[in-house]
C-alpha cells in the first residue's frame, strides 16, 4: 500500500530532499523497481543522510519526471 503523503511537490524547492515512502507517492512503481532503476543507472542516485536515512534531490527526481513524461 501507498503511503498519504500531504507534500506538495510543485511547491518542493530544488534543494529539497525527498525521502522514499513520500517518493512513491508520485512514482508509477513500486520500491523495489525504484532501487532496480537506482542500481541501473535508469534513476537519480539517492544521496545518504546518514548509515540508515537516504532521500533524492527533488531537482534531480523532478527533472526525471520531466524526462519520462515528454
Amino acid at each position: 500500500m501507498k503511503a498519504d503523503s500531504s507534500i506538495d511537490f510543485r511547491k518542493l524547492p530544488d534543494q529539497a530532499l525527498v525521502r522514499q515512502r513520500d517518493l512513491l507517492t508520485v512514482l508509477p512503481f513500486s520500491a523495489a523497481t525504484l532501487w532496480r532503476r537506482v542500481n541501473s543507472g535508469d534513476f537519480p542516485k539517492p544521496v545518504k543522510i546518514n548509515d540508515h536515512m537516504t532521500a533524492w534531490r527533488w531537482k534531480d527526481v523532478r527533472k526525471w519526471l520531466e524526462g519520462v513524461t515528454a
